[in-house]
């Protein structure tokens, strides 16, 4: 199927249109509806969450073992999702932090999975794609930085997005691959264009993504690394991919202990709502991302840079 072919529709009956406008009827909706029961069970959860949100910042460390990534070959991957740059949480000087953070971990490989500025209604500060895009630019790596576009990015102003990022030298990788590595440590990245990028109407949207059209750029035997903003795309990835690196859910954003998190922007429910998944020996990371969307709030899912290493 072609890029943007309107057959290609999907329906997460969780995801909203991108809201419009401030309203105080909107504003108690929103708010409620990610943090009203648990607010029901904890008192000052609101203001935990808040805090939370705009306060911790942790890095999680995975080392996945996939069936085709050789066990010589050690890689470091630093992966940055869902920034949604903008106050009360992710003002500059937040941003700044993230991406001294990200610098710290001194890792081979930089990815940048989407969603790069806050489109909540309750924006504080507003961080020009400017700003953001050259403390980005700041996270240097031996074999690069590379980004994909995330659902927000497409909904609000894409084309600022992707100039900010031309303007600052960083690739963004959509429906393509790039070979990178030394000889005999060679292994493709791969980005996926955005799985929700135009808005149909209620629950349903046309995704610009062509998972085959990608893979077609892998031209080698080496192994795959694909990147994806949504990772409802798993279920579809071959086991020629080694491993999936996912953003979008924000693990949920709002998780209550022994809970299932009730608010979940993908057709799968929590399936795939944070973490390390393996199916059918195919393995996929799911981050918890960093700013916020719907309300600047985060319970249980502190704000995290995710470092991966592989064939440890």
């Amino acid at each position: 199927m072609a890029i943007g072919d309107p057959r290609r529709v999907m329906s997460p009956v969780q995801l909203r249109a991108p809201a419009r406008g401030l309203t105080r009827r909107g504003l108690l909706k929103s708010g409620l509806g990610l943090t009203g029961f648990a607010g029901l069970l904890l008192p000052g959860t609101g203001a935990y969450a808040a805090l939370q949100a705009a306060g911790e910042l942790a890095i999680t460390d995975y080392a996945p073992v996939p069936r085709n990534w050789p066990d010589r070959h050690r890689l470091t991957i630093t992966v940055i999702a869902d920034l949604h740059a903008g106050g009360p949480n992710m003002g500059l000087a937040r941003v700044r932090a993230v991406v001294d953070a990200g610098i710290a971990l001194k890792s081979d490989l930089v990815v940048i999975l989407g969603d790069f500025f806050a489109t909540h209604r309750f924006i504080t500060e507003h961080v020009p794609h400017g700003a953001w895009a050259e403390e980005l630019a700041r996270l240097k790596a031996p074999l690069g930085t590379y980004a994909i576009l995330g659902n927000h990015d497409w909904w609000y102003d894409i084309e600022g997005v992707r100039r900010a990022l031309k303007q600052v030298g960083i690739p963004v990788l959509e429906n393509d691959a790039v070979l990178l590595g030394e000889p005999g440590r060679r292994f493709w990245l791969a980005g996926l264009g955005d799985q929700l990028a135009y808005w149909l109407g209620p629950s349903r949207f046309r995704g610009v993504d062509d998972l085959p059209a990608t893979l077609r750029h892998v031209r080698s035997d080496d192994p795959v690394i694909l990147l994806a903003h949504e990772p409802d795309i798993f279920p579809q990835v071959p086991g020629r991919v080694a491993l999936t690196l996912a953003g979008h859910t924000h693990g949920g954003q709002i998780r209550l202990p022994f809970v299932e998190p009730f608010w979940t922007p993908s057709s799968f429910g929590a399936r795939y709502a944070y973490g390390h998944i393996v199916e059918q020996g195919r393995h996929m990371i799911v981050s918890g991302g960093l700013g916020c969307s719907q309300v600047p709030m985060r319970l249980g899912v502190p704000p995290e840079v995710v470092r991966v290493t592989l064939g440890a």
